[in-house]
């Protein structure tokens, strides 16, 4: 085997160990010593391709949000009803983490509790997911008969605020454990999302 064929599979053997750590503990409790103790691997060979812990996590959070973005462009796209639509995009996002249970913890961890000193190269890490979510509401809303002094650019401003807010409302809750916390938001935003929307669309008979 190549170096380079080597050097990849080590690095990758790290980063699945690494999944399964931050999959099951908070970025707090996780350590890089469980994280050697899953993949048999040495500290100074994590050391080798990884600077350190924030690094390492960063790239288990990035693999997540790829996944994740992945599995959904590859889901059903067809828009009908905006309820419909909606709720299929939260049935393919509740199947994604019952199928992946380390990245439904990574993920709730990295946007509804994330550590304080990486919340910024969180945001940078889940543009691309953020960018489906935004193509997604968009196509749904030609479904939603807007009122007259509301355009769909105006719904989607409206839209992001709404996700950071309600993102930002489960930072200082207390869950037993992440899948909980998980559960819990994907409940509230199904609610949430449709009473948003229905604020801004025309009154019957307008």
């Amino acid at each position: 085997m190549k170096r380079e064929e080597k050097n990849l599979l080590t690095r990758q053997r790290i980063i699945d160990s690494a999944i399964v750590e931050f999959g099951t503990n908070s970025y707090a409790e996780a350590s890089l010593n469980a994280i050697c103790k899953i993949g048999n691997i040495s500290k100074g060979i994590i050391y080798h391709y990884f600077k350190d812990k924030d690094e390492l996590y960063l790239v288990c959070v990035s693999e997540c949000f790829h996944a994740l973005t992945t599995f959904l462009n590859n889901g059903e796209t067809v828009f009908c009803k905006f309820e419909e639509d909606m709720k299929r995009y939260l049935d393919m996002r509740h199947e994604f983490f019952d199928e992946n249970p380390y990245y439904s913890n990574i993920f709730a961890n990295a946007v509804l509790q994330p550590p304080k000193h990486l919340i910024e190269e969180i945001k940078k890490r889940k543009v691309e997911l953020d960018t489906l979510n935004v193509n997604y509401y968009k196509s749904a809303l030609q479904n939603v008969n807007l009122k007259n002094d509301i355009s769909v650019e105006d719904a989607i401003e409206y839209f992001l605020i709404f996700q950071e807010g309600f993102n930002n409302y489960f930072q200082n809750k207390t869950y037993d454990n992440f899948r909980n916390l998980l559960n819990d938001q994907e409940l509230k935003l199904s609610k949430l999302l449709k009473t948003m929307t229905y604020g801004i669309a025309q009154e019957d008979g307008k």
